[in-house]
């Protein structure tokens, strides 16, 4: 992986970390966050798409066609991990879902997309999911035979994989620009959402004046994220990229023990270090 694609996929696992951490701070407002997440990121990077290749093709059908099914995955993967959050702890549910959906975004660009990875980088996979799913498998006691935190991270795993070869694919087939792809993707957010909040309006109204800092930094930092993230598989392999972003499982098990005071500390710091030890791995 080249140095340039290694400091984009970082820099969008710091992003992704801290929009995670947001999230989790309003989780119960459910779809008026989320209703406000798109319309705040669309307001925000709309004025962008000028000044970072504009669509990025001509190929109008094929950006509309790449947007609007990345959009259905999205709004999936966001429903199902807000509903994790309200089930379970943060670290686990985050945790679960970033270490399933690099482990099935791998098998799928090695069988679908034909992408080779070395054998070190490969080994750099593995330590980064076995990592990330310790750290997962932290808050469950021996008598929790059915924990719902842990059901709904592997759900939100599998969306994760979803868009991530979807997306992939769709800005390499059709050459689209990051941002534009990203913008698109919020502006059909909107009507999912909008169905969603239905009539509660005022609650809506109710959570911009009261978390309004949160919805900023959300419509800043999450469509950030990804759209480093798209940048990066434009010039490195879905395989080492889906795995490498997850280094924001680490810090947002540092957050747990740090500010959230979750319990087992030596278990959730240890893991976090494979997953460490399989970035470094990655980088070389």
């Amino acid at each position: 992986m080249s140095s340039l694609a290694f400091v984009l996929v970082f820099a969008a696992a710091v992003s992704h970390a801290a929009w995670n951490v947001i999230a989790h701070g309003v989780s119960r407002a459910g779809v008026p966050f989320l209703w406000w997440g798109a319309v705040g990121g669309t307001a925000f990077w709309i004025g962008a798409i000028p000044f970072t290749g504009g669509l990025g093709t001509d190929d109008l059908g094929g950006f509309l066609l790449g947007v609007g099914v990345s959009a259905a995955l999205h709004v999936v993967y966001m429903a199902v991990l807000q509903r994790g959050y309200q089930e379970g702890n943060l670290s686990t549910v985050y945790a679960t879902a970033r270490g399933t959906g690099p482990f099935l975004s791998v098998i799928v660009a090695v069988l679908l997309l034909g992408e080779r990875p070395s054998v070190v980088a490969l080994i750099g996979v593995a330590a980064v999911i076995v990592g990330v799913v310790a750290i997962g498998l932290v808050d469950r006691g021996g008598d929790r035979v059915f924990d719902l935190g842990l059901v709904f991270g592997l759900l939100t795993g599998v969306a994760i994989a979803a868009y991530t070869i979807w997306d992939a694919n769709a800005v390499r087939t059709w050459s689209l620009s990051p941002v534009a792809f990203m913008v698109g993707t919020m502006v059909l957010e909107i009507p999912f959402y909008t169905l969603g909040v239905r009539r509660r309006w005022d609650a809506v109204a109710a959570l911009w004046r009261t978390q309004w800092r949160r919805i900023v930094a959300f419509s800043v930092l999450s469509p950030l994220s990804y759209i480093l993230v798209l940048t990066a598989i434009q010039i490195a392999p879905v395989a080492l990229v889906a795995p490498l972003r997850e280094v924001s499982v680490v810090l947002v098990s540092l957050f747990g023990v740090l500010v959230l005071k979750e319990d087992r500390p030596g278990w959730r710091l240890g893991a976090s270090v494979v997953v460490v030890a399989g970035i470094v791995l990655l980088a070389l």
